[in-house]
Order: C-alpha cells, then sequence, then structure tokens
C-alpha cells in the first residue's frame, strides 16, 4: 500500500510540473540602441537600424521601420536612440510589428519620446534628434531581424 501511494504520488508531481505553466520560465530584460531618420507631409515615415542585447545573452541587429498617418509636417534624425521592453522570455518575442501613437514638436534639436505596444510587449524610446516636426502622428513601428 505504501508502494502505490509513493508511486502515485510521483505520478502526481510530475504531471503538476508539465502542466504547470511557463510562469517559471527566466526572464529576460532586453534593450534597444538605435538611429532613425525620416520625414512626413501628412504621411511619416522613417527607417533605421539598431541593436537588441539581452542580459541573457542574446543579440540582434533590426532594421526599424516606422509608418504612418496624422496631421504632420517635418523631417527629422534621431541619434542614440534607447529603446527599454517589458522583460520577456526570448528576444524572438520582440520581433514584428507595435502600434504606436505620438504627439510633439519640435525645432532643430529635440528630444523625443514614445511607447510602442505588441501584445504584452512593450517598448519605450527615447532619443534626441535634429530636424523638425510639427503635429500628431500614428501607425506602426516594425522590428525586424537583421541577416
Amino acid at each position: 500500500m505504501e508502494t502505490r501511494w509513493a508511486t502515485m504520488s510521483v505520478v502526481t508531481l510530475a504531471a503538476a510540473c508539465l502542466l504547470t505553466p511557463a510562469a517559471h520560465a527566466q526572464l529576460t530584460k532586453c534593450e534597444l540602441r538605435f538611429e532613425l531618420h525620416g520625414w512626413s507631409a501628412f504621411y511619416k515615415s522613417a527607417t533605421g537600424t539598431g541593436t537588441i542585447t539581452c542580459d541573457n545573452g542574446q543579440k540582434a541587429h533590426v532594421t526599424i521601420r516606422t509608418k504612418g498617418g496624422g496631421l504632420t509636417v517635418g523631417k527629422s534624425r534621431i541619434s542614440n536612440g534607447h529603446g527599454s521592453f517589458t522583460e520577456v522570455a526570448s528576444i524572438d518575442e520582440l520581433f514584428g510589428k507595435y502600434g504606436s501613437a505620438e504627439a510633439g514638436a519640435g525645432a532643430v534639436k529635440a528630444a523625443e519620446a514614445r511607447v510602442v505596444t505588441k501584445g504584452t510587449v512593450s517598448l519605450a524610446l527615447s532619443g534626441t534628434g535634429q530636424g523638425w516636426d510639427l503635429g500628431i502622428s500614428f501607425g506602426e513601428f516594425v522590428l525586424k531581424k537583421r541577416k
């Protein structure tokens, strides 16, 4: 009888471990360093490159594309940009399309900040730029792994 209870306990424990969600999985914190340049004349577009590094050692070089619409007119360049992601299980969760919204005004030299989201992943972006921009825009922010 004792052997049967011990066997049932081991089987129950093994099943519980297999059915437990990956909540115990190790999460990683990742950051993005980037440069971005673009223009807007009612339609806003920008492209750039960057590097994502994570505290678990994962790293990826990326291309960045933003696009959207709204009431904007301007031209800008962001250098020394920085982004901070919410914690994820893997760097692979960071690639894809993020939704964005922003409001801003700047001339000659300005600071830009924006938060974009993709499902449960958020990315807070900041950087200093040059150029001029005035208006409100919305659209998408796309991170694609470079080969």
